[in-house]
């Protein structure tokens, strides 16, 4: 059996700061310390709910480098890199090898909607800038592309250390045919779902886990679920995954959801600020007693 590069329940951390939106280190430490002493295999630094399109290069390199420090080997440290300036992009792509994470996420170049051909060589350039394990990042809603089984199943043939993909699409049969597409080139592929409630059907459809928000919230339920997984305990699996579905409805509380995910970390007991980059919406105070209910409502499932 074919052991996949990254396989379990990964976390796209938010960037935590103050209420003038600068990083709160001191917070964000016992954070990443709660999804490592919770079990989570790994967590994302700069993905979109850690809102990578509105920090500079030198603040997401300083970022990366404490939190690689902090977590010290305890789970996997991927780091966002995805942009629009490819010398940015690039030049984060040696800085996180330089550092010491475990592998960077691309996400599609964004606003122009790249064809697959300007996907295609921005995706290569990455791979070829680093050592480093790579993972696409397909979020079309945000990007204004789909990237295809066919072109990540190219992508992977072509370069050794592209490993793995987000797929954050709410359909499981994309996900379901990148898997088919890209394991006949590379056996050790990574599939991972964006969508928190796409983890049992990941797994049924052969991918590897979730690379999820929710992890943010309740990165327990996640570690319970992934165990009893791969123990064969369904029963216990298919109970956490009824939670999470219950919980999914914090993402419709705000005007953006990543002030709804820091609202659901905060009600949970760390005092993040809920602020999020402007241009934005910030969270209103009868979003978060909303988000409240929900999680009151998630406890009552048991």
């Amino acid at each position: 059996m074919v052991t996949a590069a990254f396989e379990g329940v990964f976390c796209p951390s938010i960037t935590v700061t103050g209420d003038d939106g600068s990083i709160d280190y001191e917070l964000w430490g016992r954070h990443l310390d709660h999804l490592a002493d919770a079990g989570m295999n790994g967590v994302l630094l700069f993905g979109s709910i850690g809102e990578f399109y509105a920090y500079s290069l030198e603040s997401k390199q300083e970022a990366l480098a404490f939190a690689v420090n902090r977590v010290a080997g305890r789970m996997k440290v991927f780091s966002g890199v995805g942009g629009t300036d490819m010398d940015e992009v690039l030049a984060f792509t040696h800085y996180a090898e330089t550092v010491g994470a475990d592998a960077v996420v691309a996400v599609s170049p964004y606003y122009f909607g790249p064809s697959e051909q300007t996907a295609s060589v921005y995706f290569a350039q990455i791979a070829q800038a680093t050592s480093l394990p790579v993972l696409l990042y397909n979020f079309p809603p945000r990007t204004g592309m789909d990237l295809s089984p066919e072109l990540i199943a190219q992508l992977a043939a072509d370069h050794s250390n592209i490993l793995g993909l987000k797929d954050t699409v709410d359909t499981i049969s994309h996900t379901r045919k990148v898997i088919a597409a890209v394991r006949k080139v590379s056996p050790s592929f990574s599939v991972l779902s964006g969508f928190d409630e796409y983890y049992t059907p990941n797994r049924i459809a052969g991918g590897n886990g979730v690379l999820c928000g929710l992890t943010n919230v309740e990165p327990e339920t996640f570690v319970r679920m992934h165990a009893a997984w791969q123990g064969g305990d369904y029963t216990t699996a298919l109970a956490c995954a009824r939670r999470i579905n219950a919980l999914m409805a914090v993402y419709d509380q705000a005007d953006l959801f990543i002030s709804a995910i820091k609202a659901a970390v905060k009600i949970k007991g760390l005092p993040v600020s809920t602020a999020i980059k402007e241009p934005a919406t910030q969270i209103r105070a009868e979003q978060v007693r909303a988000i409240e209910g929900i999680i009151t409502a998630a406890d009552q499932l048991g």
